[in-house]
């Protein structure tokens, strides 16, 4: 009987482990790519070895690496939380917060065995609205359409997965008695924030634009009553000018920081620490800061201001958006006080 070291080496054909009894083979495929495959017995695997290259011979396509491990939904989740989004999305912290929810469910699945009815049922049940519903479908397909561009997947399912549809809803906006109330309480305890109040409604600017980095001192033209905003969440930058609350807001929040350079955010911090405590006693119900972007549309849109040119001052990506605001009712209209500026009514 001959010895096992005595007997021929057949190139593409190794025990991975000494003595393990566990052969494979490696071949290179018609698509030009190396595969490896495990089989176990050595005679089958010498077998599946030539079965394989009279495959090729033949121009028999190959399968896909079997070693391949098929990639997770949720490793294509993190690379969208923890690389794409800080550098491309100005959203990134709801973006990484829908991502979350959704590798909750999905995570150890493979990507590719995702189908569209389950990512429809999903959304179905742990979403309450049509628009809270399309933008956790925009996250995911944010992360199968990165995937897809960087070679780890073929296809995106939630493409097949249809928008809901989003009703306009009640647009939330300032009335005359609730800023009174509101104005009074703030002025009683916290006046040092009533000009962070006067840039929010009258210029409309989202609370990641006025805080933050997004709006620095050099920003803030004095001279020419401008405010040039370069990042937005369109990805457009915009100039909004400075009525004369908003001029006076600014001289008197740079009155308090003179030797603040132009490097240098206007407002640093969120006003979530004395907002909620401010709409609590001052009885606003379902009021949000945002609401206050709501309130500069909306007094636009009652004086008669155009579409178009509300859409440039809010920084709108369509005019779609922007008419919601177009169908306010005459007795809103007559509710108007004082509209962007406080001075005129309708």
């Amino acid at each position: 009987m001959a010895r096992k070291e005595d007997e021929p080496i057949v190139r593409g054909l190794w025990e991975r482990e000494p003595d393990s009894g566990i052969w494979w083979i490696r071949y290179r495929g018609g698509d030009g790519k190396l595969h490896r495959e495990k089989v176990g017995r050595k005679g089958d695997a010498k077998d599946l070895l030539n079965k394989r290259r009279n495959e090729r011979r033949v121009g028999i396509k190959m399968p896909e690496n079997l070693r391949t491990v098929p990639i997770r939904f949720g490793e294509i989740a993190d690379h969208i939380t923890e690389e794409f989004t800080q550098e491309h999305h100005e959203d990134s912290r709801n973006i990484k917060q829908r991502l979350g929810k959704l590798k909750a469910f999905f995570g150890e699945r493979s990507a590719e065995s995702i189908k569209p009815e389950e990512i429809d049922r999903w959304l179905g049940q742990n979403t309450k609205t049509g628009s809270t519903a399309n933008r956790y479908r925009s996250a995911m397909s944010l992360a199968f359409r990165e995937a897809i561009r960087n070679g780890k997947l073929q296809s995106n399912p939630v493409r097949l997965v249809r928008q809901r549809k989003e009703g306009n809803g009640v647009i939330r906006f300032l009335r005359d008695e609730e800023e009174k109330a509101l104005r009074k309480w703030m002025a009683k305890h916290y006046s040092q924030q009533l000009w962070e109040l006067d840039v929010s409604l009258g210029t409309g600017m989202r609370l990641t634009e006025q805080y933050g980095k997004r709006l620095l001192w050099k920003q803030v033209r004095f001279e020419r009553k401008e405010i040039e905003l370069k990042t937005t969440k369109n990805g457009k930058g915009r100039i909004i000018p400075m009525n004369a609350s908003v001029l006076a807001a600014m001289k008197t929040r740079r009155s308090r920081v003179p030797r603040a350079k132009p490097d240098e955010p206007v407002f640093p911090m969120q006003p979530r620490s004395w907002w909620d405590d401010v709409r609590k006693n001052a009885n606003l119900q379902d009021y949000r800061w945002h609401d206050n972007r709501h309130t500069f549309c909306s007094r636009l849109a009652m004086r008669g201001v155009n579409l178009v040119a509300i859409r440039d001052l809010a920084g709108h990506k369509t005019l779609a958006i922007t008419a919601r605001y177009a169908h306010l009712d005459d007795s809103a209209k007559r509710e108007c006080r004082g509209l962007v500026d406080g001075a005129t009514k309708c």
